[in-house]
């Protein structure tokens, strides 16, 4: 079997490949019993056993098909990325439940080795395992490097949060407030600042951290129940500086672990350890939590992440357009904004897509691609236009009052916008040229004839001028 590109061909010509991948993977069992802890590591990951190499994939074999659903979906990602590093020609992990005659666990030696090696790492040892940055509890926070406050774009919804998250982030032990509770609708950001919170903690070395999903907590509390060491669960979890849990509103209807978390928090709050909670909704609308959870996680600092506006949406965008490199013209930037405007998350998506398509392609982005790449989630946000809203819109874009549509007022920097709104009223409306007319002042419909005439003649001779018809009417449709 054949590793293969030349940089790894050097690295293992002195040594069997087999035993290679398995010093390989002694150095990354060591390395994820260090991110997950003893008690996980021991629950779910030590009857990993190594397959074979195929190419730039590497099997790894588990005994039933529960315990291969549950590692690829919780550590799949992640023993992917750890391969990558040990040996740089494997791409992807495969998991697989295995076959009568395969291994089902590690080898007593590997398992010893792995014991051996996360204990007394040797740092002179070419062989050394590489471990996690070193924390005081064996719970050690597993973050996103994409997400920390340099990345984390700031403006009036967030503001407020952010604020908390970093002088959270500095000064953990002294902020005056605990807990911090971070609340909003789906991708707004809250799990970015946790991220950045404990990116931040960690880099500066002087604190322990635990960031988990609240899944992530019951499955863990349950692991502990199953292999008889809650103690152990327990005391890993009080010992932290910082605990970080997300999405709470998970522990609805799970009573037990309510239980746990609440005696958890008070353990840590009691210890004068900082607590950080992330949910959809505030404490107190978080029906189905005991209420005695409820009143102490509003009694800290509530912080809500509001709905962005169309300034912030537009200031997230050029920050991941230029991070891109792919040059995405402001009017896509500004229709993309106008049209994704509940989930930050889904706006981004469909940015990385766009960027996705233009180096696939080569193919430059312009307003015709994007909705054509973004059917599908422009198709969701179809809907019937009124004249009400096209005016609304062109006002807006025009700077003008909206009482300017009806108005009598015949300068330019008003009839002209009117006459677009009338245009689009015309191409985007079932409404006959008289009802047009009338939603515009009581208007004969020949001065809507004309209006639409004169924009059709001003569109074909000023680029620049059907460009802002062209996105009002994109951002109308879609």
């Amino acid at each position: 079997m054949t590793i293969g590109v030349d940089d790894d061909e050097s690295a293992f010509s002195h040594v069997d490949e087999g035993k290679a991948l398995e010093k390989s993977w002694i150095r990354i069992c060591s390395r994820l019993k260090g991110e997950v802890g003893e008690v996980e590591y021991r629950t779910w990951l030590t009857k990993i056993a190594l397959g074979p190499v195929d190419g730039d994939e590497i099997t790894l074999l588990l005994p039933t098909r529960f315990l291969r659903d549950w590692v690829r979906s919780q550590y799949g990602d992640r023993l992917s990325e750890l391969w990558n590093q040990e040996v740089s020609a494997i791409r992807r992990v495969e998991l697989q439940v295995a076959r009568p005659g395969d291994p089902v666990a590690p080898p007593l030696a590997l398992e010893e080795k792995t014991a051996d090696a996360s204990a007394a790492p040797q740092a002179d040892s070419e062989d050394a395992p590489r471990v996690a940055p070193e924390v005081k509890s064996d719970i050690a926070a597993v973050l996103d490097s994409r997400f920390t406050f340099d990345t984390f774009v700031v403006g009036k919804p967030n503001e407020f949060a952010y604020a908390c998250a970093r002088r959270v982030a500095e000064k953990p032990s002294s902020v005056g407030f605990n807990p911090l509770f971070l609340y909003g609708g789906v991708g707004l950001g809250k799990t970015h600042l946790m991220h950045a919170i404990g990116a931040e903690l960690l880099q500066s070395g002087t604190v322990s951290v635990a960031y988990m999903s609240a899944e992530k907590f019951m499955y863990r509390f349950i692991a502990a129940i199953r292999s008889q060491s809650t103690m152990e669960f327990k005391e890993q979890l009080r010992s932290v500086d910082v605990l970080m849990i997300d999405d709470l509103q998970f522990l609805i209807g799970k009573d037990n672990t309510q239980e746990e978390f609440f005696h958890t928090f008070n353990a840590l709050v009691d210890a004068g350890r900082q607590i950080i909670v992330s949910a959809d909704k505030s404490p107190s609308d978080l029906s189905g939590l005991e209420d005695r959870l409820r009143t102490r996680l509003g009694c800290g600092m509530v912080a809500d992440i509001h709905a962005t506006t169309f300034e912030l949406r537009i200031s997230i965008l050029e920050s991941k357009a230029a991070a891109s490199g792919v040059v995405v013209p402001s009017k896509v930037l500004e229709f993309l904004a106008h049209k994704i405007t509940s989930n930050v998350r889904e706006l981004e998506g469909a940015l990385n897509r766009l960027i996705a398509h233009a180096n696939l392609f080569g193919r430059p982005v312009t307003l015709e691609a994007t909705q054509d790449v973004l059917h599908d989630i422009l198709k969701a946000h179809d809907r019937r236009v009124t004249i009400e809203e096209i005016q609304k819109k062109v006002a807006e874009h025009w700077n003008i009052r909206l009482t300017d549509m009806s108005s009598a007022r015949r300068a330019r920097a008003v009839a002209r916008p009117r006459q677009v709104a009338m245009f689009l009223a015309k191409q985007l409306t079932s409404r006959s040229l008289p009802e047009i007319g009338r939603k515009f002042g009581n208007r004969d419909h020949t001065t809507v004839m004309h209006a639409v005439s004169r924009v059709t003649e001003l569109m074909e001779r000023d680029t620049a001028f059907a460009e802002d018809v062209e996105l009002l009417r994109r951002m109308l449709e879609s």
